[in-house]
């Protein structure tokens, strides 16, 4: 459909005429006649904007917010404008026009960052939604495909299968997850020991820059690239799709679960699994995942610790590895399920084997959490006596996980500084603290993070240090964050170093040189150096 110039105009001006964007009605016009003149005829911004007056405003806020303690809480800011972009050159005048009056964005493309920064902030902003540019393209004789940021990971491991049932990609078990974040925060999964992270099999992107521009790597520069492949792309632009290099899988893989609680030696079979996971076979992944359980003969809490296995193999090769390695574990025949590996991502992601691969098109959560996380990486294996303490704590709360991933392989054979995640050979395991709760309410939210913080606190003996590590992508503002998304070094360096160690100062030079008034920026974004310390520097 075309629009005329005043048309457009006029439309804008009867959107957004309640909502507040500027100190003036004159600059309030003049962002909407800058919309106006930055879109195309063929994909007007004008059809793609919601405001708070709009009856489908809050549907579309909700939509992919996946933490209920930002829907509720009255603390944070909704955004004063939601734009739902279906083309890239409406991208492109969004933000033009944004940075020229001064319009704060934020860019969602799954919603599940865990501190709720995508959708939520405490300054007026509005953000972009990349739901609408989600397009899928496969090419199985070059083993690739293009894949845009607001597609969802189930989303691309459905459309490989489409095309090829030995082709997979490398990233993580959570179908709803947008690839946006995920590929740009590292991203890892079952076939990371074998294959590393998403971030590390990334050969292109095009970004939308802070001047509008759209890049490609050799435009871009690989300074840039290197960039958000592994420090979170919303500190340097809006990534509108990536290039994947896809990967080779068996016809046939095995999983397994088994599961023992503290009665049936629990703490002594992970305390074992710490010594054999990251040193076993690239083909193999197990993870340990740690939880709150009731006991079969008592119907009482107890800790309960279940070793979810992907093996890209059939059960023959499987058995005798694992009886070299770990055959305290028992694993038998009768344990095994033999399947594709797209039956594997439904496996992990909690469908039964009844399930169609139809869900992983699915982009909407069966269910909204109240909940808080935090991650830690494990370099020598905890003591029985550690591990102990960490079940005493779990029985004082209802759902408490700890999920355990194993790295090793091929994580081993990646430098610290090849992208910016740098937690490489010398780390055993990542760990995921997750707790989720029901309760509404403020007293609710800081009485479950209490726990949390105090849980987090007794691990630091059994942790990584100096500096204590983090994940990128489970979020955690406890690390710290700069006052309003403002440019911080000083206080950016506290979090940067446990995401990124030595690779933050590089982020940071990276920043200066492409978005130095730093535009894209949130609570936890790299900043911009101001001007004089850059020359100091230069």
């Amino acid at each position: 459909m075309r629009t005329s110039s005043s048309a457009m105009i006029s439309l804008l001006y009867i959107l957004l005429f309640s909502v507040s964007l500027a100190t003036s009605n004159t600059v309030h016009e003049n962002f909407l006649h800058c919309l106006s003149l930055h879109s195309s005829p063929s994909a007007p911004v004008s059809t793609v904007i919601y405001t708070p007056t709009n009856s489908s405003y809050e549907s579309i806020f909700e939509s992919s917010a996946r933490n209920l303690r930002f829907l509720s809480s009255s603390t944070t800011k909704q955004p004063k404008l939601i734009f739902t972009p279906s083309h890239e050159s409406q991208i492109q005048a969004i933000v033009i026009c944004s940075r020229k009056h001064d319009i704060h964005i934020r860019i969602r493309s799954g919603g599940h960052d865990y501190e709720g920064l995508s959708y939520v902030s405490d300054v007026s902003f509005a953000i972009v939604d990349l739901v609408n540019i989600r397009s899928i393209s496969v090419d199985t004789q070059d083993e690739s495909a293009w894949v845009q940021a607001g597609a969802s990971i189930g989303e691309v491991y459905y459309r490989i299968a489409e095309k090829s049932m030995t082709l997979g990609f490398p990233a993580g078990i959570c179908p709803t997850v947008g690839v946006g974040g995920l590929f740009s925060g590292g991203g890892y999964g079952n076939m990371v020991r074998k294959y590393g992270l998403a971030g590390d099999n990334i050969i292109d992107a095009h970004l939308v820059d802070v001047n509008g521009r759209i890049l490609n790597r050799e435009s871009m520069g690989e300074d840039l690239f290197w960039a958000i492949t592994g420090g979170g792309a919303a500190s340097f632009g809006v990534v509108v799709s990536w290039k994947i290099k896809l990967v080779h899988v068996p016809s046939t893989v095995t999983v397994f679960t088994i599961a023992k609680t503290l009665e049936q030696g629990a703490t002594e079979l992970v305390h074992r699994w710490q010594f054999v996971a990251d040193e076993i076979h690239g083909d193999l992944f197990i993870r340990a995942v740690l939880e709150v359980a009731n006991a079969s003969s008592t119907g009482e809490k107890t800790g309960r610790a279940s070793f979810i296995s992907l093996f890209l193999g059939n059960t023959d090769k499987l058995l005798p590895l694992m009886e070299k390695s770990f055959p305290e574990l028992g694993l038998e025949r009768t344990d095994c399920i033999e399947m594709s590996w797209i039956e594997s991502v439904l496996y992990f992601g909690g469908f039964s084997n009844e399930e169609s691969m139809d869900v992983l098109l699915n982009r909407s959560s069966p269910s909204k959490n109240f909940f808080k996380a935090k991650s830690d990486f494990v370099k020598e294996p905890i003591s029985k006596i550690g591990l102990e303490g960490i079940w005493k704590r779990f029985l004082e709360e209802e759902t408490p996980i700890m999920r355990l991933s194993p790295y090793g392989g091929r994580m081993n054979e990646i430098s610290e500084s090849e992208t910016p995640f740098p937690h490489r050979l010398g780390n055993k395991y990542i760990i995921q603290y997750m707790l989720i709760w029901e309760e509404e309410g403020i007293e609710a939210s800081e009485r479950h993070i209490g726990w949390m913080r105090r849980l987090y606190s007794y691990m630091a003996p059994y942790v990584s240090k100096s500096p204590r590590a983090a994940y990128l992508n489970y979020r955690d503002l406890d690390l710290g964050t700069n006052n309003n998304g403002n440019t911080s070094y000083l206080q950016a360096s506290i979090w940067g170093t446990k995401y990124f160690k030595n690779n933050f100062n590089r982020l940071v030079h990276v920043k200066t040189k492409v978005d130095p008034g730093n535009f894209f920026r949130n609570e936890q974004s790299i900043p911009s150096l101001p001007l004089w310390r850059k020359k100091k520097r230069e």
